[in-house]
């Protein structure tokens, strides 16, 4: 199989890193990474307590995922939590080999996970602990069965936040169709009309915003 540009940058990292056997081996297992996130996310806990990244050169954790192991900080996040959390919830799942029963996704750890920290019915909850644990259950199908129930939407905020988004973006289409009028770049006649739909549609924006006050 062909490596691609990530892998072969980890590689010789890895092997630049050979008189460092730890931080090689953190490399080894990011790179192992997606046949199983256990090894890693266990790695990655320990380097952050320690704070091991500062002797290899790195002022963050966050930094020092993003540059040597190529790992977002949202999921080098979710890892270490996941991983943190399995230990003290569920430590025999981390034994697993996958052989005798299914090997959770760290995502779905992290539904989990955060699902505990809600007000979610203590039943809601143990049936997605029970999913993950017992069936090894995707994020996305937790997500589908009970993200209403565990992470309900404001619907007031969101729609706040949808109508201030509209009103920013009719404020730069409106400065946009001005620049374009500027440099003549569409004929006035489309230009006017866009103007007054936009209009309207601010009016629009900013009398529902006054009634939701």
């Amino acid at each position: 199989m062909r490596q691609t540009k990530t892998d072969e940058s980890m590689a010789r990292a890895q092997e630049a890193a050979s008189n460092d056997p730890e931080r090689a081996e953190v490399i080894a297992r990011a790179r192992r990474f997606k046949a199983s996130w256990f090894e890693l996310g266990e790695a990655l806990t320990e380097v952050r307590k320690h704070r091991r990244y500062r002797q290899w050169g790195h002022s963050t954790f966050e930094d020092y995922c993003r540059r040597e192991l190529h790992l977002r900080e949202d999921t080098a996040n979710k890892l270490t939590g996941a991983y943190s959390f399995l230990q003290s919830r569920a430590p025999e799942v981390l034994r697993r080999t996958g052989d005798e029963a299914p090997l959770p996704s760290y995502q779905a750890v992290d539904f989990w996970r955060r699902a505990e920290d809600t007000d979610a019915p203590t039943e809601t909850v143990e049936e997605i602990r029970r999913l993950v644990v017992d069936e090894g259950t995707t994020a996305p199908r937790l997500s589908r069965l009970y993200r209403d129930v565990v992470f309900p939407i404001d619907r007031a905020a969101s729609g706040e936040k949808t109508l201030e988004a509209l009103s920013q973006t009719i404020d730069r289409l409106q400065k946009l169709l001005d620049a374009a009028q500027a440099g003549r770049l569409l004929p006035a006649r489309l230009i006017d009309q866009a103007h007054g739909v936009l209009n309207e549609l601010s009016n629009a924006v900013a009398s529902k915003t006054e009634r939701a006050a």
